[in-house]
């Protein structure tokens, strides 16, 4: 299996996914600039964190435009996996491949902690590894990371089970509606979240509990191929 991690003017998370899926799962791994124009060759897409642009305009919003997202597009119509993290995620909302929007965290500072979250769909490519509602100990660091979306678009994700991740009990950190932390599009080949699973695949780091990312994605894609691997 073969992975790309994006790079943007900006990321500053790109270099711990692509450690995380060397050291989690031991697959081909490259980074790829923002001006690539085909990413055929890869199986997976990793939209890391970070500050891309500069977060000018709104957070994704300048990376949603960059020539590499016309090829993630492609991608996911194509259903490889792809997940965004963090600003990550807000770009892939910005490039219309997730629903909804990151606004201002409600207390309008910056949270930098460890976070539980609850498993809601273990059925995605990304989550496989987890059970149901499971409680898992995941990193955030982010200033808007408010999920929000309109009554609508609220009412479609729980039909379609695209709510992937919800910070567990009362600890939403930021106001998220619904306390949701990640969601999937209604193919469920593209997830999006805040928190940093790939700042968790270590107990030296605090939590191993982001390994069963990577590994849920290499058990979906060697699945597809005949050849699952356990746990």
């Amino acid at each position: 299996m073969k992975f790309a991690v994006l790079v943007f003017p900006g990321s500053n998370c790109d270099i711990d996914c692509y450690k995380a899926v060397e050291d989690a799962i031991g697959q081909e791994v490259d980074y790829v600039w923002h001006t690539a124009t085909d990413l055929s060759a890869y199986d997976a897409i990793l939209v890391p964190g970070g500050f891309s642009y500069g977060d000018y305009l709104r957070c994704g919003a300048m990376a949603s435009f960059a020539p590499v997202m016309n090829e993630v597009v492609k991608a996911a119509e194509e259903g490889k996996f792809i997940l965004g993290i963090c600003n990550g995620f807000q770009i892939l909302t910005e490039a219309n491949l997730l629903p909804g929007a990151l606004i201002r965290n409600n207390g309008l500072k910056f949270r930098c902690q460890q976070q539980l979250l609850e498993v809601v769909n273990n059925g995605t490519a990304f989550t496989n590894q987890y059970s149901q509602g499971e409680i898992i100990d995941i990193p955030i660091a982010h200033g808007e990371g408010n999920y929000f979306c309109d009554e609508a678009t609220l009412a479609e994700l729980k039909a379609n089970n695209q709510i992937v991740f919800r910070y567990a009990g009362d600890t939403n950190p930021n106001g998220s509606v619904e306390n949701i932390a990640g969601i999937s599009n209604k193919k469920g080949n593209v997830v999006g979240m805040m928190p940093h699973p790939e700042r968790a695949i270590d107990q030296i780091l605090g939590s191993e509990d982001g390994k069963r990312m990577f590994t849920s994605i290499l058990n979906a894609w060697r699945e597809q191929h005949g050849a699952a691997i356990n746990g």
